[in-house]
């Protein structure tokens, strides 16, 4: 099978700063990864680099057989992107927006219409389809962005801590979009600090720290070495283990 996202000895430095040291990674269809690793480790880099957001990078990325450097277009419209945090021009209505954003997919208005519809109905969003989002919970523009995200039918999905500001019943439908999207052959490539989530939801977990791989396999694999818990795990391989004592000198400063 050949991969859906290859990345090869991929770099990125900002200034003297090395953020990526030399990735690789082979993401094949219908797998749904779970890529983790502290703030700083090159998560969102990595993020913004496969997107398409960032061009000035070293190594070799290719998309559903598309270099990204030569294609970036292209893969821009094979990919859907949530962010955890995104200008959403709150001044328009959601399918304002979504008929903006599906417009530079290339969809037409007949099929943005329709599938905005039956979308934001689904998040029990309908009633507010014409209203303004600056009146919106953070909640609430969370679920715009996802259907924006989703609404051209991309063959890769990518997702930065998209359950951010989404209450249980939101959580629940979002991970069961998730696995039937998995169903449909999708590719997922999901982004969170949410360890639960990512363990659950996640084929193949990736933890990155330092700019580097430190561990690539299934929960059970990782499991096996570093720990029951994908929290263990993560302490463990990102050299944070002694977490219960940073707590006790957090509380015990509260007595100065």
């Amino acid at each position: 099978m050949q991969p859906i996202i290859s990345i090869r000895n991929l770099h990125k430095n900002y200034g003297d700063k090395q953020v990526l040291k030399g990735i690789n990674l082979d993401v094949y269809p219908g797998q749904i990864i779970g890529y983790i690793g502290p703030n700083g480790a090159g998560k969102s880099t990595t993020v913004k680099i496969l997107i398409g957001l960032l061009g000035d990078f070293g190594g070799e990325v290719s998309i559903l057989g598309h270099d990204l450097r030569e294609n970036t277009l292209t893969i821009k419209g094979l990919v859907g992107y949530v962010p955890e945090n995104a200008e959403i021009y709150e001044v328009l209505t959601p399918m304002e927006y979504l008929s903006f954003t599906g417009k530079l997919y290339g969809m037409e208005e007949s099929l943005i219409e329709e599938r905005a519809t039956r979308m934001l109905d689904a998040f029990g969003l309908l009633e507010n389809k014409d209203q303004r989002m600056d009146t919106f919970s953070k909640g609430m523009r969370q679920k715009v962005l996802i259907t924006s995200g989703l609404m051209h039918n991309p063959q890769i999905v990518v997702l930065d801590e998209p359950l951010s500001g989404l209450d249980a019943n939101a959580v629940i439908i979002v991970k069961e979009i998730l696995s039937l999207l998995k169903k449909e052959g999708k590719t997922i490539f999901y982004c969170s600090h949410m360890m639960d989530v990512v363990e659950k939801v996640s084929d193949r977990i990736v933890l990155i720290n330092e700019g580097s791989i430190v561990a690539d396999g299934t929960f059970e694999q990782l499991k096996q070495s570093e720990g029951d818990t994908l929290e263990k795990i993560f302490a463990n391989l990102t050299g944070r283990q002694n977490l219960s004592g940073v707590a006790d000198a957090f509380i015990h400063a509260l007595g100065k």
